[in-house]
């Protein structure tokens, strides 16, 4: 009986050893450093894919896992600094996307290093491989953020809106400001931040590649008198400007909040507008609206809509005068999409 069994297996056995020798290995993964992803993505690359995913996120198309931070204490050895993780991944694409983004590393300014660095994983979707690892530093993070803001404007101002004010005018505000320039051209600037030098070479850098007028203004008052779409991006926990200030049919479109310890924008301003978010989970947790939450003057059923519903016309976005925020707190479903963007042009150098 044994000769029989050993006779009936033994070809299946062999043939299954044949099988596991014979298996493919995983190719590597394809590296990009930082020079070459500066050099070949662009805010305007970023827009479209963007905005299908905020239409995607909307409609339940988009597995987003709540985002991981872990903090770094600064000690003799480490920190102080963050990090945080995010990913998601776009029904019926081709990839999906881990991206890792380190930032307030202060004490790297002493070294003449940025404050932080950060790198996107992009996966396979139809077998689990790894395809590429891009060394982007937050670049990646800013132009999708930046693409965020460049659909906010399409969606939630008026077609005359063409006075732009930004409060903060690091990375993000660049990135905010070429966004914009893609979907609004012409527009006018404004610039402030408590670096009054920053926001003059801001607004000279800005002039001069995207070819619109800007002004650096000496108060977060002067800027919301001047424009009637107002970018804030700054990194504290201090309210940035007063409902008071704006203009009415103004619209605020707030990206500094992404922990819990941080807010911009004031309260009153939160529960007495058209609010308007990134992704009500997460805003609530690291957003404007936690702020509002905690202080009891607002639900989430307060919440008028999702960008990616406005995206899809399930909700309208500019009605009137009303004044709007949109709160993006940054997406699984944008680093998604960008990561696609950045595999399929990168993939072809």
């Amino acid at each position: 009986r044994a000769s029989i069994w050993w006779r009936w297996t033994e070809p299946r056995a062999a043939a299954s050893l044949r099988r596991l020798l014979s298996t493919k290995a995983i190719p590597p993964p394809k590296l990009f450093d930082y020079a070459t992803v500066t050099s070949h993505i662009h805010v305007s690359d970023a827009i479209s894919a963007v905005e299908a995913a905020f239409g995607a996120l909307a409609r339940g198309k988009v597995d987003v896992p709540f985002p991981m931070h872990i903090g770094i204490d600064e000690t003799a050895s480490a920190g102080p600094g963050d990090c945080h993780i995010k990913g998601g991944y776009v029904s019926g694409e081709s990839t999906w996307t881990v991206k890792l983004a380190c930032v307030s590393f202060y004490k790297n300014v002493a070294d003449g290093l940025p404050p932080g660095g950060g790198i996107f994983v992009v996966m396979n979707a139809k077998n689990g491989a790894p395809l590429a690892v891009i060394q982007e530093n937050r670049f990646l993070t800013d132009v999708r953020t930046g693409a965020a803001g460049g659909i906010s404007v399409k969606y939630l101002t008026k077609p005359t809106d063409k006075t732009v004010g930004f409060i903060g005018t690091g990375a993000i505000a660049k990135s905010m400001a070429r966004a914009t320039a893609a979907v609004r051209p012409g527009f006018t600037g404004f610039a402030y931040g408590a670096d009054a030098e920053m926001a003059q070479s801001f607004c000279d850098e800005m002039r001069a590649e995207l070819g619109c007028e800007f002004t650096a203004v000496g108060s977060a008052e002067e800027l919301c008198a001047s424009a009637k779409v107002v970018f804030t991006q700054t990194p504290g926990s201090a309210t940035v400007l007063e409902r008071s200030m704006l203009q009415p049919g103004s619209t605020v479109i707030a990206s500094g909040s992404d922990q819990p310890t941080k807010q911009e924008l004031p309260v009153d301003l939160l529960a007495n507008c058209k609010y308007v978010c990134d992704l009500v989970g997460q805003v609530s947790k690291v957003g404007e609206l936690r702020s509002a939450l905690a202080a009891g003057a607002m639900t989430e059923a307060d919440v008028y809509a999702e960008l990616g519903q406005v995206v899809n016309g399930d909700k309208p976005g500019r009605e009137g005068d009303e004044i709007i925020v949109c709160d993006l707190t940054g997406t699984g479903a944008q680093d998604a999409a960008i990561g696609q963007v950045a595999w399929e042009k990168l993939s072809k150098l």
